[in-house]
């Protein structure tokens, strides 16, 4: 039951987007198209699962025996841009349109701050190694979510008539900002 309250806080309560306020340059960035954005999402999901599962253990079995817990993020950081090597390039195997659509944001998965952020607060809080799988896992999972349902607004958006000093970015913004006011009201229920 404890595992269930960590995935829907850290995917709906605390969101990695709405409500930490970080991942904004994939968020706005690639929220234009439907299929860009489910595998953006499922990109996200797949790197950060894999990020925790590297970066717990080397921060609790290398990091801290050898005194040098200061260099985590430096650490952290290049695990995170191997995996999303790794993950570019299994992408552009898979499926090269999906690999054209992401175009420049798939690398910058590797900077994108929910990543390393998440595995920063993993090794921050006392979580268990399944703790901290299920938080990664609820942050990916809450990311797609919210850039899914964010593109799908801003589609609806584009086909309605907007005020020309509203359209582009600044709806986008407003837009944003009404979803995570509608987040905000989930904190408290767990």
């Amino acid at each position: 039951m404890n595992l269930l309250a960590i995935l829907i806080s850290s995917m709906l309560i605390n969101n990695i987007v709405l409500m930490q306020f970080l991942g904004l340059c994939s968020f706005f960035g690639v929220s234009t198209k439907m299929k860009s954005v489910v595998g953006m999402g499922f990109a996200v999901i797949v790197v950060m699962i894999l990020a925790t599962v590297i970066t717990y253990p080397l921060y609790k079995f290398v990091l801290i025996p050898l005194d040098i817990q200061y260099i985590d993020t430096i650490a952290f950081i290049l695990v995170i841009a191997s995996l999303v090597q790794l993950t570019e390039l299994v992408i552009k195997r898979f499926s090269e349109s999906l690999y054209k659509a992401l175009g420049v944001y798939l690398p910058l998965i590797a900077s994108n701050c929910a990543v390393l952020g998440v595995a920063l607060t993993n090794v921050a809080t006392p979580h268990s190694y399944i703790e901290a799988l299920t938080v990664a896992l609820g942050s990916g999972l809450g990311y797609a979510l919210i850039i899914i349902t964010f593109t799908a607004i801003r589609m609806r958006l584009n086909a309605v008539s907007v005020p020309k000093a509203l359209k582009g970015m600044p709806i986008a913004l407003v837009t944003a900002g009404l979803m995570a006011l509608a987040f905000m009201g989930l904190a408290g229920i767990i």
